[in-house]
């Protein structure tokens, strides 16, 4: 070949390998095929200024070129040109460099000069257009070059939201109800959802990969359930305790017993004491809440002294002669 090396990477012929080296990455940014795609003559330029690089940056052949000029090549073992030995860097498999590379071979399964390691600086240079890796980069198509976008990462399929109302009772206890839910456009399927013992209105359960498909080969979404507690006619929630309303006897209420008090575990025996009054507490402990953590909660029952709504005449005579002997006044302690 006519050409000068030094004058193709514009180096003195003294220069270091240092200077030889930033020469080099200067002109292979400026004339690389895959940012000159339709320019022959830039893609010529590339092919010289990596034959010089390979040559000057190179100890023994840079020794021969010096002594024997551009005939060096004969002068080498088997007489051969500078060619490429080993692997293809990793993320560039299917970069074809066919033409562009000493003798018109290239690297790689498809370069007739075959099987190519693209020297470590070059190596380097690539890692930059690709942005520090490579992985994300594919060229090929014989001599011309072409460029794929980054695959994108495999992205959870979306999560899908559904609401419930569980009775009271089940909210305390825990049990299964059936939802019937749509996902992805398909038909409506039924699914049975556990809910545990103790949980409170408002909470949201998970289920994880009932939700939507992936689009791109990720995971599913989830499935949330948000928890809505129906009311309850008798009983009411406060925290892990439970409150109900009793209602008594006036006998009960004034000479004391026993009144049975239904509870989720059970009906128990609860005791009256003698003279309890309307909207006395009276707890039962441990018959409240029982959570899966194994916290427990309370039963408070309220006392309510039961009146009857109709009262016969000698009924009402003998109350009016109870009150009269207990001579009871129930309001002495009210005062603004």
């Amino acid at each position: 070949m006519s050409q000068d090396y030094y004058d193709t990477l514009g180096v003195a012929r003294g220069a270091n390998a240092e200077e030889i080296q930033k020469a080099y990455r200067k002109l292979a940014r400026k004339y690389h095929p895959d940012l000159n795609p339709d320019d022959k003559t830039a893609q010529k330029k590339f092919k010289e200024v990596q034959q010089a690089y390979d040559v000057l940056s190179d100890e023994k052949k840079r020794k021969l070129y010096d002594q024997f000029g551009p005939a060096f090549e004969q002068m080498g073992p088997g007489g051969a040109g500078p060619q490429w030995s080993g692997q293809v860097p990793p993320g560039f498999e299917g970069f074809d460099f066919a033409g562009s590379w000493p003798g018109g071979g290239g690297y790689g399964a498809g370069g007739p000069g075959g099987g190519g390691q693209v020297p470590p600086d070059l190596e380097e240079l690539l890692r930059q257009f690709t942005g520090g890796g490579g992985g994300g980069f594919e060229f090929g198509g014989g001599a011309s070059t072409r460029r794929r976008g980054r695959r994108r990462p495999a992205e959870p399929g979306a999560d899908v939201r559904h609401e419930v109302e569980v009775p009271f009772r089940t909210a305390v206890t825990g049990g299964e109800v059936n939802l019937r839910i749509h996902r992805g456009g398909h038909k409506s399927e039924t699914i049975s959802v556990k809910i545990p013992a103790g949980i409170d209105d408002g909470q949201t359960l998970r289920l994880r990969g009932q939700g939507e498909e992936s689009r791109n080969d990720g995971p599913p979404g989830d499935l949330l359930v948000m928890v809505r507690v129906a009311p309850h006619a008798n009983f009411r929630r406060d925290g892990l305790d439970l409150v109900v309303k009793v209602p008594v006897t006036l006998a009960e209420a004034a000479l004391g017993g026993k009144v049975d008090v239904p509870t989720p575990h059970g009906t128990i025996a609860l005791k009256v004491p003698p003279g309890t009054t309307s909207g006395t507490r009276l707890r039962a402990k441990g018959q409240g809440i029982h959570k899966s953590d194994g916290r427990t909660g309370d039963l408070y029952a309220e006392i309510l002294i039961a009146i009857p709504r109709h009262i016969d005449e000698p009924s009402a005579d003998l109350i009016r002669k109870l009150d009269e002997r207990l001579a009871l006044d129930p309001r002495t302690e009210l005062s603004w």
